[in-house]
């Protein structure tokens, strides 16, 4: 059976006071489920996060890093450095990379390369642009970001990487796929794996939807065959709407 998966972004948002004060929060509210739930603070307050949850069943998670272990690369992170203090997974290929920072397809490939043969866990992020949906565009566009980068991983690899579907144009717009776009797109994502690399690996993987998912639609996209979960972002930044969202994906 495939995991369940609800990992809150958290973008850039939230002091370090701020932070302790959302953790105690989820912390006094979080019961063990089946679900595994994962934080993403900010880079500054990652170290603090993973003191206050060394002995949660909550996880705390990276929102980037560089390709390269060391280096003259002013501002940036390595898999090392998140691994030393205790960071084990990293979301990478985030639409705001792609659009905002300008990553392309071979810069995040290299990132997911360096994460997994560091033995990290990647959340790998893609989607569409709403013109690109509107041009029915959308599975090409789709199909196309996971071969450019997922292409050459092994069987091995696979058992590292949690997929994460987001239509661009749902993000932060208060704009959500309806529960049968999602499930349409997790299917062909599914497909699409089954073919880079075996059936097997395509039916366990877990796809998670990254799109404005609030408590109030949450049950209704996490009720799809394909759908395994969500990408947090607006919602994680209140314990209670994130927890609620978790309850949803039970």
């Amino acid at each position: 059976m495939r995991q369940k998966i609800v990992a809150g972004n958290w973008k850039m948002n939230k002091t370090l006071q701020e932070t302790e004060e959302l953790i105690k929060a989820l912390q006094s509210s979080y019961t063990t489920s089946n679900t595994e739930v994962i934080i993403a603070p900010t880079y500054v307050n990652l170290y603090r996060s993973q003191e206050l949850l060394n002995s949660s069943k909550i996880k705390v998670a990276a929102q980037n890093m560089h390709f390269e272990s060391t280096g003259a690369f002013t501002g940036e992170i390595s898999a090392e450095m998140l691994q030393s203090i205790g960071v084990e997974t990293v979301i990478l290929g985030h639409s705001e990379r792609r659009d905002v920072f300008f990553e392309t397809d071979e810069i995040i490939a290299k990132k997911v390369r360096k994460a997994l043969d560091q033995n990290m866990r990647v959340i790998f992020c893609f989607g569409e642009q709403l013109e690109e949906r509107k041009s029915n565009a959308h599975f090409e566009v789709v199909s196309s970001q996971l071969k450019s980068v997922l292409s050459a991983l092994s069987e091995t690899d696979w058992d590292n990487v949690v997929l994460a579907y987001e239509p661009v144009w749902a993000i932060g717009t208060g704009e959500t796929a309806s529960p049968e776009q999602a499930q349409e797109m997790h299917k062909h994502v599914r497909n699409e794996i089954s073919a880079m690399s075996s059936e097997a690996v395509a039916s366990q993987i877990s796809i998670l939807y990254g799109g404005s998912v609030k408590p109030a639609n949450a049950a209704g996209l996490f009720s799809k065959e394909d759908i395994d979960g969500g990408l947090i972002g607006g919602a994680s930044l209140k314990a209670d709407d994130f927890l609620a969202i978790v309850d949803a994906a039970e």
